[in-house]
């Protein structure tokens, strides 16, 4: 008889990791384990899903596939490879695929540059092409819908009723918009921070401060940051900013421009591709990427399908409300279906990616009263996005055609809105019509604002209101529309976040359950971290021995620049 692994939730960390045990008690490495995944709603994906609305798309939030960890985009590419061979390469042992691997899922908190940048490297005045890299893939899609569509990519700031690149670069239409007054500002501020930085950065605040300087700080972070969470920016931890922002400051930004300006372009060797892979461009600057044909939801259904064929076991609409113990051993979950139904599963193994709050509120054992207090006093940011139809915008393209942004982030301060996506540009098939616009409106809010609890119908009204006041879409060419509310859509790091290690230690004690995903870790996961922390956990139990604390260390561009430094 297999063993059971019981697996709350199925978003990706969830499906991930039920695909994978299956992977691996098919190919005999280590002990059979049948995953059983419950699932507290009707769809699958998470906040990964697709919604789907009168045959057209939303992506909730923006999914763009590509990874810095090989083995999380080869998992993609074996399920969905790309639509168009001819163009991509990758790293493998047959098959020459593009990946843009030097790209990761965008956070919300957007302003002058990428929130994530490698270490400064002294760069030879003779840099070597880059060789092709090729990853085994399977020589077709298993159907025609199946495939991963290669996208051009484009990011704007609007601000002050104008557009700015993203990420801020140092141009005519720069300074124009922002004025030499505003430019000499910025420099100087920036000059202050260098020579006089806050010693012990406490919040994000400071953190921000101290590599871009106070004025550009006030300019393109602190406002918009601030509507994201909703909590001043002086209240949030630093820690925040050293996991999304990492190693970027003004400096480097600069130094980034610099080399673009002045360093001459190298045409391409005679016969080589154009690689999507774009290894030596800076994450945010990435201008392909992978996106699957019918946006992300498609993917993971796709997987769900393969774990139920492959002898897994799927329970929607069951929320798990109790978790049984016998000392530091978790031995059963109970859940509620919809109608009240009251239903166990025991098992061998738990992974769980329900939030942690209610993951402590649903143990059935001695909770201590810290441990009890740090779990109730975290707090999570709640998500709404506002689908809308229209036949134009009112901002075009030069040659007044629909404007080619993925992304617009929304820097007004009289506005709630925060981010603005235009579905026909992740993919033409995400738009039932594609002489309409099809557009998504994204706030940022609690479950206690009058904006979540507001009727449907009113946000609607509100939203295309809010895209009037700042000149992008006249409510009067509005069609349609639809309003979806996510809940605890990205976990927060202020609250009881200061003494989130208390918590940490209590759960890691119990030995067979495992934390994993973004709201099961409480971790500002992208979607490619979330998996590699479902993929650790699995190869830990096939292996005998899960390390906990490696899981809490999963980090992609970790793992990218240690492959990159055994390359050299």
């Amino acid at each position: 008889m297999p063993k059971r692994a019981i697996i709350i939730g199925a978003g990706p960390a969830g499906l991930t990791a039920a695909l994978e045990f299956l992977r691996k008690s098919a190919r005999g490495q280590g002990e059979a384990v049948q995953p059983i995944i419950l699932e507290a709603s009707q769809e699958i994906g998470g906040i990964s899903r697709t919604i789907r609305y009168k045959g057209n798309r939303m992506d909730i939030g923006g999914h763009r596939f590509f990874s810095k960890s090989d083995r999380v985009m080869q998992w993609w590419m074996e399920l969905m490879p790309p639509a168009d061979a001819a163009e991509i390469s990758y790293q493998g042992k047959q098959r020459t695929v593009a990946v843009p691997d030097d790209i990761h899922e965008e956070p919300p908190l957007r302003g002058m540059g990428p929130l994530s940048h490698e270490p400064e490297q002294e760069e030879p005045e003779d840099e070597p092409p880059t060789p092709t890299v090729i990853v085994e893939a399977p020589a077709a899609p298993e159907s025609s819908d199946l495939v991963m569509l290669i996208r051009p990519r484009k990011s704007r700031i609007y601000y002050l009723r104008k557009f700015f690149d993203y990420p801020i670069k140092l141009t005519g239409n720069t300074i124009k918009n922002l004025g030499l007054v505003r430019m000499a500002k910025i420099g100087v501020s920036y000059v202050m921070s260098r020579v006089s930085p806050i010693k012990e950065e406490k919040s994000l605040e400071d953190f921000l401060i101290n590599r871009f300087g106070r004025e550009l700080y006030l300019t393109f972070f602190k406002s918009y940051t601030e509507k994201v969470w909703g909590t001043p920016c002086d209240k949030i931890s630093a820690e925040w900013g050293a996991q999304r922002i990492k190693g970027l400051s003004l400096t480097t930004a600069l130094k980034h421009f610099l080399r673009k300006t002045f360093t001459p372009s190298k045409p391409p060797a005679a016969g080589a591709q154009s690689d999507v892979a774009q290894k030596g461009t800076d994450t945010s600057l990435i201008e392909r990427f992978l996106y699957p044909k019918f946006g992300p939801g498609q993917l993971w259904e796709h997987v769900a399908e393969k774990v139920v064929a492959m002898g897994g076991e799927i329970h929607m609409g069951l929320k798990v409300v109790g978790i049984e113990a016998t000392g530091n051993t978790v031995t059963a979950v109970e859940a509620v279906t919809e109608t009240g139904e009251r239903v166990r599963f025991s098992g061998d193994y738990f992974l769980s990616t329900m939030p942690m709050r209610d993951l402590v509120r649903a143990m059935r054992t001695d909770v201590p009263a810290n441990v009890r207090e740090v779990a109730e006093g975290l707090e999570y940011r709640d998500f709404i996005t506002v689908g809308i139809l229209a036949n134009k915008l009112d901002v075009t393209e030069s040659d007044k055609t629909l404007i080619k942004d993925t992304w617009i982030y929304i820097q007004e301060p009289d506005v709630l809105l925060g981010r603005l996506q235009i579905f026909n540009n992740w993919s033409p098939y995400m738009v039932s019509d594609p002489s309409k616009v099809w557009i998504g409106l994204e706030y940022f809010c609690y479950e206690t604002d009058p904006l979540w609890k507001m009727p449907d119908e009113e946000l609607k009204q509100f939203a295309a209101r809010e895209l009037e006041k700042i000149g992008i879409l006249r409510t009067a060419e509005v069609l349609d529309a639809h309003v979806v509310r996510v809940p605890k859509t990205y976990p927060a790091y202020f609250g009881s976040y200061d003494r989130f290690d208390e918590l940490r230690s209590w759960t890691d004690g119990f030995d067979n359950l495992f934390l994993v995903g973004r709201n099961g870790m409480h971790k500002y996961n992208n979607q490619d971290h979330s998996m590699l922390t479902a993929m650790a956990v699995v190869d830990g139990i096939a292996a005998g021995h899960v390390e906990k604390s490696a899981l809490w260390s999963i980090n992609t561009e970790q793992e990218y620049h240690e492959e990159k430094s055994q390359k050299r």
